[in-house]
């Protein structure tokens, strides 16, 4: 499994992407190692899904005008309904707030459907790279190096192919991951969990930790945020 975006090569890779910051910028860098980048969305029937979706979609039309190997945005389906029931993630309720942890925003088995479902629409248009952007701080048990090398022998061996899973920015901060992009519209980036009006909420925990990121990596933050809070209060 390859980890360090110097180390990519190929003809095609496809991204999985949430429209999110990280995976956003690793299209942009994987458009400048691959001929062919496919972005894939799987949508779940989460909360935040109709912003997301809209956001992205501006992301990928902008990076196009200089990026043009990459391809349109190809949308998955897996209702996640029946497996997460009346989670906040789906119906908007008590949403973790500004200043919850890490834990609080967990999505258990997520990158486990994800991956398995880009997985087979891979191997079967012959895309041999799937590329995804969990960071160095990610604390999940699916997020770890030991977690996408596993997956990645499993997927080769269960459709008899060679799939290779890579996580080029597994040794990146995401203040990192926006000194790197910054000279992306990083403002068509969308991380929220509870979006109004298709804005940043401003209040959940993804925007806090958004917001901080930006903060932190001394880049001006252009997001439109519906409610924006006090900027000394990411410190730290």
């Amino acid at each position: 499994m390859e980890e360090t975006a110097g180390g990519l090569g190929g003809q095609a890779v496809c991204v999985l992407t949430s429209g999110g910051l990280d995976s956003g910028v690793l299209i942009a860098a994987l458009a400048r190692e691959y001929t062919a980048v496919q972005p894939v969305y799987v949508r779940c029937g989460l909360f935040w899904e109709h912003a997301e979706r809209y956001w992205l979609q501006r992301f990928l039309r902008r990076l196009r005008r200089t990026h043009q190997n990459i391809q349109p945005l190809k949308t998955l389906s897996m209702d996640l309904r029946e497996i997460y029931g009346d989670h906040w993630s789906l119906t908007g309720q008590n949403v973790p707030d500004y200043d919850s942890d890490d834990f609080e925003v967990y999505l258990p088995g997520r990158n486990i459907i994800l991956l398995a479902k880009t997985a087979v629409f891979c191997v079967l248009r012959g895309i041999p790279t799937i590329a995804t952007a969990p960071l160095s701080a990610n604390p999940f048990p699916d997020g770890t190096p030991q977690f996408f090398q596993h997956l990645q022998d499993v997927l080769s061996e269960g459709m008899a192919a060679s799939l290779s899973v890579r996580t080029p920015f597994r040794h990146l901060s995401k203040p990192e991951v926006i000194r790197m992009g910054r000279d992306l519209p990083l403002e068509l980036t969308f991380s929220c969990i509870c979006p109004q009006e298709r804005l940043h909420c401003g209040a959940c925990g993804k925007c806090a930790e958004r917001i901080k990121a930006f903060y932190e990596a001394g880049i001006a933050d252009r997001t439109i945020y519906k409610r924006r809070p006090a900027p000394l209060r990411h410190v730290g």
